[in-house]
């Protein structure tokens, strides 16, 4: 399987999961997404982010995002390990996670890194727009736990930058000034960007936030 790239259709998938079998287009309808996946259950890196995604719910939901979990072992394993992240995480897994026993999940979306480990999927993340355009990829080693308001920042500079002729600078998190799109002349961004428009260089203006 090619390598997912960003701005490619994610692959459409029927699966078995913790929440009974899933219709991966189905499913998502109009939202965005955030696929991630695991090595295994009942590895305790992955116990503590699947616990976090839970706690993180209402953030999710304010920004119109579905999460769906991946691990290679089946459904009724899945539960098992549901019970332990509910007890140890003090909270309750809302979403589900898929049970892809035949890998063909991790095929579709290259999550398995032969030089890895040729056994189990790396920590990958993928964003999905509600055009299921993938619009974001990351990649952590097994033992490495994922930064998930990262995550949320992502989401909130790509929902932005869809609706606004602006990009996001480094660090950048919701509510801060953003950089004005190179494509527009300086004199036009001052009309487009009523609160102001600074220009440092030429090709770096700065704005506040639009959408604030």
């Amino acid at each position: 399987m090619a390598q997912l790239r960003l701005g490619d259709t994610a692959p459409d998938f029927t699966q078995d999961s913790s929440m009974g079998e899933i219709s991966f287009y189905e499913w998502a309808g109009d939202s965005w997404v955030v696929l991630f996946s695991h090595p295994a259950d009942y590895t305790p890196v992955c116990t503590t982010e699947l616990g976090e995604v839970a706690k993180l719910r209402s953030e999710f939901d304010k920004r119109n995002v579905k999460t769906i979990a991946l691990s290679v072992d089946d459904a009724d394993s899945h539960q098992g390990w549901i019970g332990d992240i509910d007890e140890t995480q003090g909270t309750k897994v809302d979403y589900p996670i898929l049970a892809d026993g035949n890998k063909k999940v991790s095929d579709l979306y290259d999550m398995i890194h032969p030089n890895a480990d040729a056994k189990v999927t790396v920590r990958s993340v993928f964003i999905i727009d509600p055009n299921k355009k993938l619009r974001l990829t990351l990649t952590y080693p097994p033992s490495t736990g994922r930064n998930f308001p990262e995550i949320l920042r992502v989401i909130d500079s790509l929902q932005l930058t869809d609706n606004y002729s602006v990009a996001t600078p480094v660090n950048w998190k919701d509510g801060e000034d953003v950089v004005v799109s190179p494509a527009i002349p300086t004199d036009q961004a001052r009309q487009k960007f009523p609160k102001g428009v600074e220009e440092i260089k030429p090709y770096l203006r700065m704005t506040p936030q639009p959408n604030k």
